[in-house]
């Protein structure tokens, strides 16, 4: 199934969570935070304006971004998890 945002939202997949410490404790499932990077799968046309032109997003598909833990809206498609919200929910996209 291939999914198309409308407006200003976002679809994104949430990046692998670390499963070890950087001084080699292994983290179980059930301690282990959720990830708050993601990698942007697909971007709606933008947000319109007063004259009702849009307004085209700052991210584009393959950014990986930086969100909230709570943010967006989780949704399964094909035995995925993805997120899907709004551009504004974004904190960052990490410059490689």
């Amino acid at each position: 199934m291939k999914l198309r945002p409308l407006h200003d939202r976002v679809i994104v997949k949430r990046l692998e969570q670390e499963t070890k410490t950087a001084s080699g404790i292994v983290i179980p499932d059930n301690a282990a935070e959720k990830p708050d990077q993601g990698e942007v799968l697909a971007v709606g046309p933008g947000k319109r304006n007063d004259k009702g032109d849009f307004i085209a997003l700052n991210c584009k598909v393959g950014d990986r971004v930086l969100f909230g833990k709570y943010s967006g809206q989780t949704v399964k498609v094909d035995g995925d998890e993805l997120l899907v919200m709004r551009e504004e929910d974004l904190f960052a996209v990490v410059e490689k």
